[in-house]
């Protein structure tokens, strides 16, 4: 008879699946202080060569770096793939531009107007979501995250399928109008939520969403309340989206529809497996590597034979599509994870 209980499980040590703790800790960090390093000297660095568009690319890419973290915590840590939670995005962007169209600048009221609608969605979706699993909870996503893009089509008043233009948060002393300004805080915001996930999952909730992924069934026969936490973890997940929604409609001073749409929650489920699965910094360096390589192709003007450079412009998915299938086939734990798997096993021998 199995006497274990759920706080013994919770209190006897354990490792770490491999993507969360694999990889020698020096090597890690010295990747974390990189990545993170080079998006600090970033601005001076654009400002010093004359070319501030380098930080608006950088601040495009630490957004949706926030919206991946937000989604890895549920499809990483959880193996809930949801297909909806562009829906968040586009609360948050939504919460920024329909207040500005009312004269309501106070970025405090935006944020905070967008994260407690997306509360009360993140709960309410999460609740019938989390009653499925598999493909029946993929399709539940899908299926509100459509319902809402269709709703703000719907939003005549506020552009509709157009979108809606908006003038950028001020939170007081602190104005998200200067470019500069706004890539700090950004980045600010991206520092701290790494910090607060590294935190996250290893505590009690990532490991209990760690145990659910490997095996729901007996995570239950322990005693655990699964449903519970991972209400909590999709929760959390879609705030961090609404915040990365809401920077994103400052970024563009815009707020549309297509933020919303099932290939933009696509894209970033591409961006988490690219750069690998349930590890921090790997939906960093997916989203990096998805736009920056996006950002090259569009703009690729090398000379070529038989006008491959203008197939190259024109067809830069397919190109890119290619690349996605060539790191899943030959690099499974996606480019950072394979990485940092790769330097474990070469410092202790392993071929």
């Amino acid at each position: 008879m199995n006497t274990m209980t759920a706080s013994t499980v919770l209190n006897t040590p354990f490792s770490a699946p491999p993507a969360v703790a694999g990889g020698p800790p020096r090597r890690r960090l010295v990747a974390v202080a990189g990545v993170l390093g080079a998006l600090a000297l970033l601005p001076l660095v654009a400002t010093l060569a004359g070319q501030p568009f380098y930080v608006t690319v950088a601040t495009r890419i630490m957004v949706f770096a926030l919206a991946a973290l937000g989604l890895n915590l549920v499809l990483g840590f959880g193996a809930m793939v949801s297909l909806g939670h562009a829906l968040y995005l586009g609360v948050g962007a939504y919460a920024a531009g329909i207040l500005s169209s009312h004269g309501i600048g106070s970025g405090w009221l935006q944020l905070g107007a967008g994260l407690g609608v997306g509360l009360v969605l993140a709960t309410a979706i999460g609740a019938v979501c989390l009653r499925a699993s598999g493909l029946a909870f993929i399709m539940l996503t899908l299926a509100f995250g459509q319902m809402f893009y269709f709703l703000a089509v719907g939003l005549k008043q506020y552009g509709g399928d157009e979108g809606l233009p908006l003038v950028r948060s001020d939170f007081g002393m602190l104005s998200l109008e200067n470019d500069l300004v706004l890539y700090g805080v950004v980045f600010a915001v991206l520092v701290a939520t790494l910090y607060g996930f590294h935190r996250l999952v290893h505590a009690r909730l990532g490991m209990v969403l760690r145990g659910c992924k490997s095996n729901e069934r007996r995570m239950r026969a322990l005693g655990f309340p699964t449903l519970r936490y991972q209400l909590v973890a999709y929760v959390l997940s879609a705030l961090v989206c609404v915040v990365a929604g809401f920077l994103l409609a400052n970024l563009t001073r815009f707020a549309s529809p297509s933020y919303m749409t099932w290939g933009v929650s696509g894209e970033l489920i591409v961006m988490v497996v690219l750069g690998g699965v349930g590890t921090l910094m790997g939906p960093v360096v997916g989203a990096a590597t998805w736009l920056v390589l996006e950002q090259l192709l569009t703009s690729f003007h090398v000379a070529l034979p038989w006008g491959l450079d203008a197939i190259v412009r024109d067809r830069w998915l397919g190109l890119f599509g290619l690349m996605v299938v060539a790191v899943v086939l030959l690099m499974r734990r996606g480019l950072y994870g394979s990485w940092v798997a790769g330097s474990h096993k070469a410092s202790k021998g392993t071929p």
